[in-house]
C-alpha cells in the first residue's frame, strides 16, 4: 500500500527485532513498540504494536514469513485504519 518514499519520509523505514521478543519500527509517519511471538513450528513471527500513526496514537497487530534467512514478506494491521503487504530485507 504505502510506496517507498512514503516508508522513508521522516527517517528510513526499518523494523528490528530484539532477543527478548521485543523490537521496534519506523516507516512514513508511523512508529512504534513491538511485542513479538516466534513460531516454534515453521519461519514465523507475529507481533502486536503500539504507538504512533499521523501524530495519534494507535496499534495493531501483523506478521511476517522468512522464506529466506535475510528477507521477509508479510502484512502489517493499523487497528480501525490501514493494512498493507510489507516486506523487509536484512540489513548487512
Amino acid at each position: 500500500m504505502w510506496d517507498q518514499d512514503y516508508v522513508d519520509l521522516v527517517e528510513p523505514g526499518a523494523f528490528e527485532f530484539e532477543k527478548n521478543g521485543q523490537g521496534q519500527f519506523v516507516f512514513g509517519t508511523v512508529s512504534g513498540w513491538l511485542d513479538v511471538r516466534v513460531s516454534p513450528k515453521e519461519d514465523l513471527i507475529e507481533f502486536s504494536w503500539q504507538g504512533q500513526s499521523d501524530g495519534d496514537d494507535a496499534c495493531g497487530r501483523g506478521w511476517f514469513k522468512f522464506p529466506t534467512a535475510n528477507r521477509g514478506e508479510g502484512k502489517l494491521f493499523i487497528h480501525g485504519s490501514d493494512e498493507s503487504g510489507v516486506s523487509i530485507e536484512r540489513e548487512t
